[in-house]
C-alpha cells in the first residue's frame, strides 16, 4: 500500500471502527470491493484526515482520501467538513483544481463522526515556501500557478456552480470578525493586548470596498497539492474555512507569508531573487492583473485582518490540543503564534 507523503498509523485518540467504515462504502461507494486499508495523515490541525485504499470492481486498487469531525466538544461553528464536501462538488467543472468528491456520510454512529471521501490526488505537498529540492524557475512557475489558481476561484459566479446560498452577501469582514472575537473569546487562555486592541480597531476601518465571491479561507501552499513531475497545482485543499466573503481577504492571507518569518509557512527572511520567487508587490500585481484590477488600496488592513483571523485559529488550536482534541501534537505550542501573529497585524495597522 503506498503510504503518502506523511502518512502514519491512524493515531491512538482519532482510531475509528474500520469494518464499520467497510460496510458503509460496500453499500455506497460505487465498485468498491473491499481490502480496506487505512493510514493518517500527520498534518491538520482541525479535521483529522486520513489515507484509504481499497479493491474496486475492475481488479485495481484505488487510492480516496477521508476528511472528518476530530471527537470531543467542538465550536458550534468549526469543522464543517460538510461544507467541505459541497464546495469541491461545485468546483468539479471549473477551472479551480479540486479532488473528485465521492460521498458524505451525515450517520455519526458509522466511524463515530461526520465525515466525507474523495479521489486521492497523486502529486506533491510543498510546505516549504523555500522549496529547496525546485529550482528558480520550478519555483516561479508555481507561485505563479498558486496566484492563477486563486484568481480563477475568484472570478466564478457562485450563483453559477450552485454556491448561492453558501454564503451570506456583503459585509463579510465585518460578520468574520464577530465571529472570530466571539471564537477567540471562548477559547482563550491568557490575556493578549494587541488582540484586545484589534478587536476594537479593525471593525471601526473596515475598506468601503465590498465584494462577494467564493474564498477559500486558508489559501497557502501547503494546501496545495503540486503536479507529480511539472511546476503547476492540481488540486486545492482543505475548504473548512471556505464561503461566500471578501476576495481581497483571501489574496492577503495567501501573502501573510511574506509578512511571517518562522519556517516552513513564513518566508519573510528569504532571498526572493536567488530562490527564484515573486516578491509581495511583484505577486499581488500578478493577481491584480488577472483580475483586472489596477491595485488593491488598504493593503495593510487585509493583512492584519487576516493575521487577525490566524491568530484566533490558532488559539483554537491551542485550546484543543490542551484538551487532546487535535490531530496535530505540535498543536499546544501555537499559543506562543497567536500571540505573535496578533502582534504583528496590530504593528501593521498601528
Amino acid at each position: 500500500m503506498p503510504t503518502y507523503a506523511n502518512t502514519v498509523p491512524v493515531m491512538e485518540r482519532h482510531r475509528f471502527d474500520v469494518a464499520s467504515l467497510d460496510r458503509y462504502l460496500a453499500q455506497h461507494l460505487d465498485a468498491y470491493r473491499g481490502g480496506l486499508e487505512v493510514r493518517q495523515f500527520d498534518s491538520g490541525h482541525s479535521n483529522p484526515t486520513f489515507f484509504v485504499s481499497a479493491d474496486m470492481a475492475d481488479g485495481t486498487r484505488k487510492d480516496f482520501v477521508l476528511r472528518k469531525k476530530p471527537p470531543g466538544r467542538l465550536v458550534a461553528s468549526a469543522h464543517q467538513v460538510g461544507r467541505e464536501f459541497r464546495v469541491i462538488s461545485a468546483l468539479a467543472d471549473t477551472g479551480v483544481p479540486v479532488a473528485r468528491a465521492r460521498l458524505l456520510c451525515t450517520d455519526d454512529p458509522v466511524i463515530g463522526q461526520m465525515f466525507y471521501l474523495m479521489d486521492a490526488v497523486p502529486g506533491r505537498i510543498l510546505i516549504d515556501a523555500s522549496m529547496p529540492d525546485q529550482t528558480p524557475a520550478e519555483r516561479a512557475a508555481i507561485f505563479d500557478s498558486m496566484n492563477d489558481v486563486l484568481a480563477r476561484l475568484h472570478k466564478i459566479d457562485p450563483v453559477k456552480v450552485g454556491l448561492a446560498d453558501y454564503g451570506r452577501t456583503g459585509h463579510y469582514i465585518a460578520r468574520q470578525l464577530t465571529r472570530w472575537s466571539r471564537q477567540y473569546a471562548e477559547l482563550k487562555t491568557e490575556e493578549i493586548a494587541a488582540m484586545d486592541k484589534l478587536s476594537a480597531w479593525l471593525p471601526e476601518h473596515i475598506p468601503a470596498e465590498d465584494p462577494t465571491g467564493i474564498v477559500h479561507g486558508d489559501y497557502r501552499l501547503g494546501n496545495l497539492i503540486v503536479h507529480p513531475s511539472e511546476p503547476r497545482i492540481v488540486a486545492v485543499l482543505d475548504w473548512e474555512l471556505s464561503t461566500l466573503g471578501h476576495p481581497l481577504c483571501d489574496i492577503a492571507y495567501n501573502c501573510l507569508g511574506y509578512h511571517l518569518v518562522e519556517p516552513p509557512h513564513g518566508f519573510a527572511t528569504v532571498n526572493f531573487r536567488q530562490l527564484g520567487l515573486p516578491t509581495e508587490e511583484e505577486y499581488v500585481a500578478a493577481y491584480c492583473r488577472r483580475m483586472g484590477r489596477d491595485s488593491i488600496p488598504h493593503w495593510n488592513y487585509y493583512l492584519a485582518f487576516s493575521l487577525f483571523r490566524l491568530a484566533a485559529i490558532a488559539q483554537g488550536v491551542y485550546r484543543r490540543g490542551l484538551q487532546g482534541n487535535s490531530s496535530n501534537p505540535e498543536s499546544v505550542k501555537m499559543s506562543r503564534a497567536a500571540r505573535e501573529r496578533a502582534e504583528l497585524a496590530w504593528s501593521l495597522v498601528a
